[in-house]
C-alpha cells in the first residue's frame, strides 16, 4: 500500500531526476501552494499550472544548479513533512547559497491539497544581491 509519505518521496525523486511532470503529478487541480514570504517565488499559488510557472520554472530560470537535498520525510498520516537543504547559485550575481527548509504537505485521498514552505530566506536573499 502506498502511503502519503511514499507519494511525497516520489515527488522528491522526480525533482532529483528533473522530471517536472512527475513533480506535478500528485497535486490536486485546486492545490494551494504557499512559498515563504521573503523567498524569490513568495506567494500563494492555486493549481498545478500556477505552481509550475511561478515556482518551478521561475527558480530554474533564475538559478544555476538549484537543488533540494531531502534529509528526512516525516509521516504524520494526512500530513507529511520534508526536511532538507536548498542550494544553488543565483545566475545574475554568481553568488551561491545554502538554506535549510521544511515542507509541510497535506494530502487527502492520496492527492496533495496543500503545501507550505518554511525556509531561511536570508541566505537566498543575500545571493541575489
Amino acid at each position: 500500500m502506498t502511503t502519503n509519505a511514499d507519494i511525497i518521496r516520489a515527488h522528491y525523486a522526480a525533482s532529483d531526476a528533473g522530471d517536472l511532470e512527475g513533480m506535478l503529478a500528485p497535486l490536486a487541480p485546486d492545490v494551494q501552494w504557499r512559498e515563504a514570504d521573503g523567498f524569490p517565488a513568495a506567494g500563494l499559488y492555486i493549481g498545478p499550472e500556477a505552481v509550475k510557472q511561478n515556482v518551478f520554472l521561475r527558480l530554474a530560470g533564475e538559478y544555476d544548479d538549484y537543488r533540494l537535498t531531502v534529509d528526512e520525510v516525516l509521516d504524520a498520516g494526512d500530513a507529511v513533512v520534508g526536511v532538507g537543504t536548498y542550494t544553488g547559485t543565483f545566475t545574475a550575481t554568481g553568488k551561491a547559497f545554502r538554506a535549510r527548509v521544511a515542507h509541510l504537505w497535506r494530502l487527502q485521498d492520496g492527492v496533495v491539497t496543500h503545501f507550505e514552505q518554511i525556509t531561511d530566506t536570508l541566505p537566498v536573499d543575500q545571493a541575489r544581491h
